[in-house]
């Protein structure tokens, strides 16, 4: 699997059957020894991430690929019939980098120009790597399982909890304490009017605004002195979370009763959440790449992306979402599922279309 022989296919089967949810260091190895079979001096820097380079140390033009290596849990084991690939990771997102992959040992850029793989091990988790990446790229092109239609848009998604703080009483007397379950009517108001006066994104239509956990009151016969309500944002451009946060932090405020304190906090993380991101669909990336697809037997939409992905890391720079695979079919969820899957010769379109986009942006 050297040189210009490289196949996608063979790869991805080899790298299905290795497990990378829980530890993903065998998947790396494979993946820096497929790398440095091929040619490719490779590094693992300090956070975990893949990298290798081609061409210009000071490029002009600087194309990244990008995927992950981890997996949810749990591991589904590798099989194979004719034309399709299951396992976990097959197309979340190995099926992906196999396609990036082919893209990357053909290239070869003109002197001015540069192509880089970055490939990160926590996606699925707390995307450490994405998080400690410092590329400055100029396009950048994310390996997700996407059908073969190039995205260009999707919703980031925060999380947070509501809390509620009254006083505590008996309940046979409930005027004498401020019950903070009660508080949760108003609360609910404010979430489900949130968004009432939003304009909805072209691409990416509406962000929503759920409410998910809730807990509250200690004992059967006592006024509830607390409770916490966990609400999930998918959110569109412009919105950022800490705007979010100062938004519903203000209108929760102006709604709940003056005797009850709430307060709304994010939910703690090492990493930034996944925001939003939306390229132009008329920018040379995202037309360079559908005319590929298209050339390579897919149908060339363009479209967003359904699921929040790294790709929010590195925009504003342009940037795709691209790849074999589908998050679901008609049958039901595939990625993250235990009937996870890819088309090989999907696989073969997505390393085709890789290959001629790559090709046209750094040449």
């Amino acid at each position: 699997m050297s040189g210009e022989g490289f196949d996608p296919v063979a790869f991805l089967e080899q790298a299905v059957p290795i497990a990378s949810n829980d530890d993903v260091s065998e998947m790396r190895a494979f993946l820096v020894e497929t790398l440095e079979a091929n040619g490719v001096e490779a590094t693992v820097d300090d956070a975990g991430n893949t990298l290798a380079s081609k061409g210009a140390a000071d490029p002009e033009r600087h194309l990244v690929l990008n995927t992950h290596i981890d997996t949810v849990s749990p591991h589904v084991p590798y099989e194979r019939e004719d034309g399709v690939i299951h396992g976990r990771g097959s197309c979340d997102a190995k099926g992906p980098l196999a396609a990036l992959l082919a893209a990357f040992f053909a290239a070869d850029p003109v002197p001015e120009a540069r192509v880089t793989l970055a490939v990160t091990p926590d996606e699925e988790v707390l995307s450490t790597g994405a998080d400690a990446l410092d590329l400055d790229g100029d396009l950048y092109i994310v390996g997700e399982p996407t059908n073969l239609d190039v995205c260009t848009a999707a919703k980031g998604r925060f999380e947070g909890t509501i809390t509620l703080r009254g006083v505590a009483a008996h309940a046979a007397e409930p005027d004498s304490g401020v019950n903070a379950i009660d508080a949760l009517a108003p609360v609910l108001d404010v979430i489900r009017s949130f968004d009432d006066d939003r304009d909805a994104h072209p691409d990416l239509g509406a962000p929503t605004l759920t409410p998910t956990l809730v807990d509250g009151g200690a004992n059967s016969n006592q006024v509830p002195a607390e409770c916490q309500l966990v609400v999930d944002r998918r959110s569109v451009p412009p919105e950022t979370a800490d705007d979010f946060r100062s938004t519903l932090q203000a209108a929760l405020e102006a709604a709940v009763p003056d005797d009850v304190e709430v307060e709304f906090a994010l939910t703690e993380r090492p990493t930034p959440f996944l925001e939003a991101f939306a390229t132009d669909p008329d920018h040379e990336l995202v037309t360079t790449v559908a005319d590929a697809s298209q050339n390579a037997g897919g149908n060339g939409a363009v479209r967003p992306f359904t699921a929040a992905t790294e790709a929010s890391y590195f925009s504003p720079a342009p940037v795709v979402v691209f790849g074999p695979g589908v998050l679901a079919d008609e049958d039901g969820a595939v990625a993250h599922a235990e009937r996870e899957y890819v088309q090989t010769a999907d696989v073969r379109s997505a390393a085709a279309a890789l290959t001629e986009a790559v090709a046209s942006l750094v040449h």
